[in-house]
């Protein structure tokens, strides 16, 4: 089993790497194999609507051929996901959402039913929002969401504070641990052949 843990920051090793560790930490101890994907500092599209990921022969990539594909690419053999962003006025960093967006969108089928867990660094506050937004990308894709014991934050300005705030590391800790048992349970749930479900979609436009 492997977990997919994407730095949404464009510092590679700093705050929302830290706690990125801390949880591969604790999956690595339950024989979880982990990698951190780091999305870099470099400008990436946002999703323009083109629908080109749709068409024929480009189905389930992005015409933006960037690290949203490597993104899709790698989720196709990830058991579980868990996304750390530092906050930017209160919300997540605009690379993260920019390539969610369009992971999401084009490769929606390899990341559906699959665990998530969002993870968020912060000097101060707007940890709360942000987490929030992370979330829904699960909600919309019918994973379950891995939680810890308390909302999945870490606070301070460099790596050094991050470390002394001890709460949140044990919160990141604790968060690996909670995602190996879902993904263990979910890797019995398949020996027992129980399979996800096959829903439909309706869609409905508030138009009359």
């Amino acid at each position: 089993m492997k977990v997919l843990l994407v730095n949404g920051s464009p510092n590679e090793k700093k705050c929302t790497y830290t706690a990125l560790c801390k949880v591969a930490e604790a999956l690595e101890e339950e024989n979880i194999e982990t990698e951190i994907l780091h999305l870099g500092n470099k400008p990436v599209a946002d999703c323009i609507g083109c629908g080109g990921c749709s068409k024929e022969g480009h189905e389930g990539k992005c015409v933006f051929d960037d690290i949203a594909n490597i993104l899709i690419e790698k989720a196709k053999t990830t058991d579980g996901f868990v996304f750390g962003t530092p906050v930017y006025y209160a919300h997540p960093t605009g690379k993260i959402l920019s390539v969610l967006d369009r992971a999401f969108y084009a490769g929606k089928k390899e990341f559906e039913f699959k665990p998530g867990a969002s993870i968020v660094s912060a000097r101060r506050g707007g940890t709360v929002a942000s987490f929030d937004v992370l979330n829904k990308y699960f909600t919309i894709n019918q994973m379950p969401i891995v939680s810890s014991n308390y909302w999945n934050n870490v606070h301070g300005n460099t790596v050094e504070e991050v470390k002394q705030d001890l709460e949140g590391m044990q919160i990141m800790y604790n968060l690996g641990k909670n995602m190996a048992w879902m993904l263990k349970c979910i890797e019995q749930g398949k020996k027992a052949k129980i399979e996800h479900p096959e829903n439909k979609a309706v869609r409905t436009n508030f138009i009359r």
